[in-house]
């Protein structure tokens, strides 16, 4: 694998000429390796699990950058990671041009105002215990951004209004609600902070299809009314497709692919992301039994001992004896297209 310092030179060719002021966030050979321990009084490190593994990318002003890949791939771990809920292993996590990875808990209070997280299950994480309205105005109060009552609860109904909700629902609990309306209150909840960035971790992939369109359209009219940033994780690429401008592909705590996303969704490069298109069923029966699958052979090998060379390999049907002595240098093979292969 190429030394990290020539990885993040070659990623940062992604945005030559581009202001630093426009660059929210930037990952720089983001690692995030979990110890394995042994015993139980006396503890010993025996291997590490490797969910991120040294990645790199930029996310833009105004812009939503998706990330998908398959169950364990290390999408949510890298949400967490910028978010600060783990603590990585190395690299650089710089936002608005400051390192997030030298800040202390105390400094992260005034980051976390700016950089705010929508969950993937919209009933566990709202307290059962408090109402709506509670639930909403909670960060309010705790970072003291309205100080007054009252104004916190005009805010609340202001913020139910925006999310499509009534307000009345500032006086139901979680259970009263549906999925859909739980979601929205979670958004409401994010907005309550005033955030430049919002992580949505799966934020659709609970919910019913029809729900699913209207909270995507909701997360869009957002993102243009108040210049959100959105890095949205999922495993469902045509609701990936239909929100991103950029999509980023990973593979057990690698990046294999990184393009516009009408230029990855109509061009994709790597064995992997074709894979991974080719089994999005299409909604007409006639072309769906007709079209041809490459179905992804063996399982997704363990994070704890991956393989060597390319992690793919074991899987990819493009596979050669090279690809198990290198992992392929994370290049550019048209103007904004990144992939990770040296098939391509």
């Amino acid at each position: 694998m190429s030394p990290p310092n020539e990885a993040v030179a070659r990623e940062d060719a992604q945005f030559r000429g581009v202001p630093t002021d426009d660059v929210l966030i930037d990952l720089k050979d983001l690692k995030m390796h979990f110890p394995v321990t042994e015993g139980v009084f006396i503890q010993s490190v025996i291997a590490h699990v490797k969910a991120v593994d040294g990645i790199s990318f930029k996310i833009m002003k105004g812009e939503t950058l998706g990330l998908v890949g398959e169950s364990g791939c290390g999408k949510t771990t890298t949400g967490r990671c910028i978010l600060k809920l783990e603590d990585p292993t190395s690299g650089e996590i710089i936002f608005h041009g400051q390192d997030l990875m030298n800040l202390d808990d105390k400094e992260m209070v005034e980051v976390r105002k700016k950089i705010q997280v929508i969950f993937q299950d919209p009933f566990s994480s709202l307290n059962p215990r408090m109402k709506i309205g509670e639930i909403i105005a909670e960060p309010m109060r705790v970072h003291n951004i309205v100080p007054d009552e009252e104004a916190r609860n005009n805010r609340v109904v202001e913020l139910l209004n925006t999310c499509g909700l009534k307000a009345n629902f500032a006086d139901r609990y979680p259970h009263e609600m549906s999925g859909g309306q739980r979601q929205r209150v979670g958004i409401a909840r994010a907005l309550a902070m005033n955030p430049e960035f919002i992580i949505c971790d799966e934020a659709v992939s609970a919910l019913d299809v029809s729900i699913q369109a209207q909270v995507v359209n909701l997360l869009e009219d957002l993102r243009e009314e108040f210049g959100l940033t959105y890095l949205f994780i999922s495993h469902d690429l045509s609701v990936v497709r239909h929100i991103s401008h950029r999509v980023a592909v990973m593979y057990l705590g690698h990046m294999v692919e990184l393009a516009e996303c009408d230029e990855l969704f109509d061009n994709p490069l790597h064995p992997y992301t074709r894979a991974l298109l080719e089994a999005v069923p299409i909604p007409d029966p006639d072309l769906e039994n007709g079209r041809a699958h490459q179905i992804i052979k063996g399982e997704i090998p363990s994070p704890i001992n991956p393989p060597s060379g390319c992690v793919f390999h074991p899987r990819c049907p493009s596979a050669h004896d090279g690809c198990k002595k290198e992992f392929p240098e994370f290049r550019e093979v048209k103007p904004g297209h990144w992939v990770a292969c040296t098939e391509v």
